[in-house]
């Protein structure tokens, strides 16, 4: 044998060591060249050599090693591999063999069997079945006799038997005599053998191996033990042995085995000698040991053979409590976390005897449960959750309010992820997490965690959602998710020491998910799924539905209503039209009718919920019998009218208006003789009404259906005769607006109107809208349906109101007054239509009666709808006749005898506002009678001056007098009073009035029996009042003096007053420019270039070098020349000054200064800073457009 190293024993054998050897030399020894290999270093070596050194028992074993160590190195290298099992496969099997038979060092026998291993793995199968073949025959001629060469030759043939990938056994030639000679030894490793060889050793082998398992303390015979057990129960003999005992065996074995179990340990039972045997390994500290071990049980347990005494056995014998041991101190190492847990779910179903000792290792599952948790796809994932779910099923008491809350927090991350997309979940493990939400809500701990709601809130909403997208793949976990939301909202309802506040977010939260994704997704995939889901879909909204009619309740029957719900349960019968799915059905719609209409309204459809067909139509043919036939068809037609009655409600009806409309007659001409006998109830009327009225309503708006006038006649007969409540009522409006079109039932509808007024004053009337067409009859209500104008609804108030009048029934009046004044804040068109029916009559008969206007209440409640509808009423719609003149009149009658408190009292200030509003309309060419009667009032004229210079008397203390002071709130209404005043005598009597009679001093002028202010005093209201006043005033001041330019323009008048008058004037207005108040300073900046347009402030020579015009012109000119000045609010506030010095501009003679401030770099800086957007045309003279634009803030 030839090598390359360089360091080699001195050996003295026939092998030859040269440098340089000759390939067609033989070796030393003087074998042929062929059987010499080469290495890669150079060397070579002699096969025949290397064989007759290893196999020959007396070889010294250090050349034995450094011989197999070279063979070894060689092997390594691919060229030699290559050439020796190509030309020399079988030619060491013979001699590796001998030479693991021959020599006890263990160092030499794993070198054998390391070479023999590479081998068998480069060659092909039948060095493999050779390297089996032969040592299967040293192992069956039983010549080792249970030396350590045997243990050597049984691991090798271990390992020869995991490399071969066919059936081993056709290589053994004597498998009885392996078989006994293992059996005598049980030094096994893993075997697999035929069945028939290992059926007639079973029981021998079983009592041996656990006998050796349970005495020996060596880790590498529990190995061996285990490894044989595996085999034995993988194959299924061990649950034979065990399950059926000696009764399995024929009468031989049966002998047999009596005679080798007559004493000691054999006595045992199988099951508790199995036990005992496996709980050595279980406690050993080799954890490869510990995972066999419990591989072994997995397989004696999950056989087909295994029978339940086998596992109770295990469980008493305390094996549960060895795995939870090992599982507490695995340190959730993979392997062992997993093979424990495989086991622990087979003990399960133990039941009660198992729960007891795993609610022991309850926090070693915890911890195991934040290793798995956070592994996509753990195989064990299922197998944690199941355990936990047992413990806590089993034994609520277990879970403390820490455990409750961690276990919460894991699962929800789970489900959490799962929905990201982030980690997988098997459908296992995702139906044990909502199975223990379920267990923790109904357990005590669960009351002491504050947190829970919100972490409730969580987990149903990623459980819903991640069901939802995988409900194709996997439509069971829909049904679990669905449980964990009915459980969660019944736990919202429990009594716990958790903010009921944190409960009713859990409830939002539920219905939230209910709303958003769960019914959206069951009205898409109505038609795709099956009736098992569309059952626990119904289940869990119903379960919701029965809980008490709060804000979330209510929100889901809304919700419901709004979403077709009576067309898709219908839906659901047609698909799947069994008596379970009825039920459901029909018990849920009278759930849904409980929540919207209250009152247990939905018990005639519990009640006849068994009778009640699966089809619509069929429904519909139920309502057309005659009830008087059979108590159970009169149960069912309340159903049926009380299901179409809610279904029209929200536009959802069952069938066309055609087909609802023969139905109702029908039953109307039917059942006459019972209604016209008056045994109906006022509910049952008014659901016929509904129905009745929209689709008659329905069929004058789309096209016209034939009707019956016969059953008309009924319906309205029964109306008239009986007694009914629309104002509790819930009623579609296309019904009600037909309703109230008829002129046939006029009187019950006043009736009706009346009642519902009466209500409307109530503190606990409801004003809540159920859907977009239907709603509980209420002031929106009656205001949508006056406002409309297609029907009757004014005409019957106005009736109405002028009834109770005559009646004397103050009460009633007010009701009245104050539904149409809160008609009118709703819907403004109302003050139109009350004032086409004839509402200033009325209005005038309550002002004119005595005994009604000596109420304080009904006659601040009148003063209220006058305000009212002169605040929205249009023009048009007002009538000029003898009420609207006579109402200011009286109006005017009761306020002046009070004068004393004018103004210090609600009433004043309404009448006030009032007579203001018809100055103002007579500027529209509207009540200008009544108008008339309020600006040539004498008695009024002089409250407004007396009171006008009791403000002015005030001086500078007049700014403490604002509008929140009796004064200040009365000076702000005289002076609106002037100004609309001041304008309605333009419209009304503009040639009638001298208008220069204002300006100048009071002694100076003569009597003027109209309202209005002098000049000076609005100056002194001007430069003294609050900022209100201010306002006002110089709207005041600004008409007065237009009207002032215009009279003298129109008939070229000169000016009266004097200069010094003017000039005082306009030194307030001056002083006003830059006030803060836009609105202010634009009238003062109007007013001032109204009198510098008077061409006697021309002629005058009036000096204009004061400061103060300069200071305002230096302003302006400086804010629009400078860039960064030149803003949007900038240019807002210099549109005063801009007035006053267009104004000085066009005087005959401009003032010198002026040149000095508009330079050339001025004139170009404001050029530079002009844009289109603050450029508009200017009307030269024309101060009145703004003065028209801007009243708009002080007109109502």
């Amino acid at each position: 044998m030839l090598c390359g190293e360089s360091q080699e024993p001195d050996l003295d054998l026939d092998l030859e060591l040269e440098e340089s050897p000759d390939p067609e030399q033989p070796c030393s020894q003087g074998h042929r060249a062929s059987l010499s290999l080469y290495t890669q270093e150079g060397g070579s070596i002699c096969l025949l050599c290397l064989s007759n050194l290893i196999s020959d028992p007396r070889s010294p074993t250090v050349h034995v090693s450094y011989a197999l160590s070279q063979l070894s190195h060689a092997l390594s290298q691919p060229q030699f591999l290559r050439s020796l099992l190509s030309f020399h496969p079988h030619f060491l099997v013979s001699s590796l063999v001998r030479a693991l038979s021959s020599f006890e060092d263990d160092p030499i026998a794993y070198q054998l069997v390391h070479i023999i291993s590479a081998l068998c793995t480069s060659a092909g199968g039948s060095v493999t079945a050779d390297f089996v073949a032969r040592v299967a025959d040293t192992l069956s001629s039983g010549v080792l006799a249970w030396s350590r060469r045997q243990l050597h030759m049984l691991h090798c043939f271990g390992v020869l038997l995991n490399c071969q990938t066919t059936d081993p056994s056709a290589y053994i030639k004597d498998k009885g005599a392996l078989v006994s000679n293992l059996v005598a030894g049980l030094q096994l490793p893993r075997v697999s053998d035929e069945a028939d060889v290992l059926h007639s050793f079973c029981p021998d082998l079983l009592r041996l191996s656990l006998e050796a398992l349970m005495k020996t303390q060596r880790d590498d015979v529990r190995l061996n033990c285990v490894a044989l057990l595996t085999i034995l129960a993988q194959k299924g003999f061990l649950g034979n042995a065990h399950g059926n005992g000696i009764s399995s065996m024929n009468s031989d074995e049966a002998d047999s085995f009596m005679q080798t179990t007559a004493d000691g340990l054999d006595e045992t039972p199988p099951e508790s000698l199995f036990a005992e045997a496996i709980k050595g390994p279980l406690l050993s500290s080799d954890s490869q040991v510990q995972i066999s071990t419990l591989d072994l049980i997995f397989q004696y347990l999950s056989g087909e053979n295994a029978l339940g005494k086998q596992i109770q056995v295990l469980v008493e014998e305390n094996i549960v409590d060895y795995i939870l041991e090992i599982l507490r101190l695995s340190e959730c190492k993979d392997t062992l976390v997993i093979s424990c847990l495989k086991v622990l779910n087979l003990f399960s179903s133990a039941g009660k005897s198992f729960i007891k000792r795993l609610v022991v290792g309850f926090t070693t599952l915890l911890q195991v449960l934040r290793y798995v948790a956070e592994v996509p796809f753990h195989p064990v994932q299922s197998h944690t959750l199941k355990l936990i779910w047992n413990s806590i099923s089993d034994c609520p008491g277990i879970v403390s309010a820490s455990h409750t809350e961690e276990l919460v927090v894991f699962v929800t991350k789970m489900l959490k992820r799962h929905i990201d997309g982030k980690m997988g979940m098997l459908s296992e493990t995702f139906i044990m997490a909502c199975s223990i939400f379920v267990a923790l809500l109904k357990s005590p701990s669960s009351q002491w965690t504050s947190n829970i709601p919100t972490l409730i809130q969580e987990a149903s909403r990623h459980a819903i959602l991640a069901s939802l997208s995988i409900f194709e793949k996997d439509p069971g976990q829909l049904l679990y998710s669905l449980y964990l939301l009915k459980e969660a909202y019944e736990f919202s309802y429990l009594d716990f020491s958790t903010s009921e506040d944190s409960h009713m977010e859990l409830r939002t939260c539920i219905v939230d998910v209910c709303t958003s994704h769960l019914l959206p997704w069951f009205a898409r995939s109505i038609n795709e799924i099956n009736e098992e889901i569309v059952l626990g879909v119904l289940e869990t909204l119903h379960s919701i539905l029965l809980g008490s009619s709060d804000i979330p309740t209510t929100k889901l029957a809304k919700v419901l209503i709004s979403s077709s719900w009576f067309s898709l349960s219908f839906g659901c019968l047609g698909l799947f039209p069994t008596e379970k799915l009825k039920w459901r059905v029909y018990l849920m719609l009278s759930s849904l009718v409980d929540v919207l209409m209250g009152n247990e309204s939905g018990q005639p459809i519990r009640d006849a919920a068994s009778f009640l067909p699966s089809d619509p139509t069929d429904l519909l043919f139920l309502l057309g019998q005659k009830s008087s036939d059979s108590l159970d068809l009169s149960s069912c037609q309340s159903a049926v009218l009380l299901i179409l009655h809610l279904s029209c409600l929200y536009d959802d009806r069952l069938a066309d208006e055609k087909s609802l409309l023969a139905s109702v007659e029908q039953y109307i001409i039917v059942n006459s003789g019972e209604l016209l006998s008056g045994g109906i109830d006022s509910k049952k009327i008014m659901e016929l009404v509904n129905i009745y009225g929209l689709s008659r309503g329905l069929a004058k708006i789309n096209y016209q259906i034939p009707y019956s006038p016969e059953a008309e006649r009924i319906l309205f007969h029964v109306l008239t005769e009986n007694e009914w409540d629309l104002s509790s009522a819930m009623i579609h409006s296309v019904s009600l607006k037909w309703l109230f079109q008829q002129d046939k039932i006029s009187e019950p509808l006043s009736s009706q109107l009346l009642e519902i007024c009466r209500k409307n004053c109530t503190s606990d009337n409801q004003i809540t809208i159920y859907g977009g067409h239907s709603s509980y009859i209420n002031a929106e209500v009656i205001a949508e349906l006056v406002a409309s104008g297609d029907n009757y609804g004014a005409k019957l108030l106005v009736c109405l109101m002028v009834k109770l009048i005559e009646g004397c029934e103050e009460h009633d009046i007010v009701a009245v007054v104050n539904l149409m004044s809160a008609a009118i804040e709703i819907f403004p068109a109302v003050s139109d239509q009350l004032c086409l029916h004839g509402i200033s009559n009325a209005i005038q008969t309550v002002l004119h009666n005595s005994i009604h206007s000596s109420s304080r209440e009904l006659y601040v409640d009148i003063l209220l709808l006058i305000f009212n509808i002169l605040s929205s009423v249009q023009s048009k719609a007002i009538t000029d006749n003898e009420s609207w003149v006579a109402v200011p009149m009286k109006l005017m009658d009761s306020l002046i005898p009070a004068e004393s408190k004018l103004g210090q009292n609600h009433e004043g200030l309404l009448v006030l506002g009032i007579l203001s509003l018809i100055l103002y309309y007579s500027t529209n060419e509207a009540l200008t009678e009544a108008s008339k009667s309020v600006v040539f009032n004498t008695p009024l004229i002089t409250t407004i001056n007396r009171t006008v210079q009791e403000a002015c008397s005030k001086g500078p203390g007049l700014i403490e007098y604002d509008e929140g002071t009796s004064l200040g709130e009365n000076l702000i209404l005289l002076l609106m009073l002037c100004y609309f005043s001041l304008r309605c005598l333009n419209a009304v009597l503009p040639e009638a009035v001298n208008w220069q009679t204002l300006c100048g001093p009071s002694d100076a002028m003569e009597p003027f029996s109209i309202i209005n202010i002098q000049c000076h005093d609005l100056c002194r209201l001007m430069h003294f009042g609050s900022p209100s006043v201010k306002l006002v005033a110089s709207y005041c001041l600004l008409e007065t003096l237009t009207r002032i330019s215009d009279q003298r323009t129109g008939k070229h008048e000169e000016l009266k007053c004097t200069m010094s008058y003017l000039l005082s004037i306009m030194a307030v207005l001056e002083g006003l420019i830059f006030y803060r108040d836009i609105r202010v300073a634009m009238n003062c900046g109007l007013c001032l270039s109204v009198i510098l347009g008077w061409e006697e402030i021309q002629e005058a020579k009036v000096s204009f070098k004061n400061n103060w015009f300069r200071v305002i012109v230096e302003e302006m000119a400086m804010c629009l020349a400078v860039p960064c000045l030149a803003s949007k609010s900038f240019f807002n506030h210099l549109k005063p000054a801009v007035h006053v010095t267009v104004a000085l501009l066009k005087l005959q003679k401009i003032p010198g200064w002026m040149r000095a401030v508009f330079d050339d770099p001025c004139i170009s800086g404001i050029i530079e800073n002009l844009q289109v957007t603050n450029i508009k045309p200017h009307s030269p003279g024309n101060t009145e457009n703004y003065s028209k634009k801007e009243e708009n803030g002080t007109d109502k």
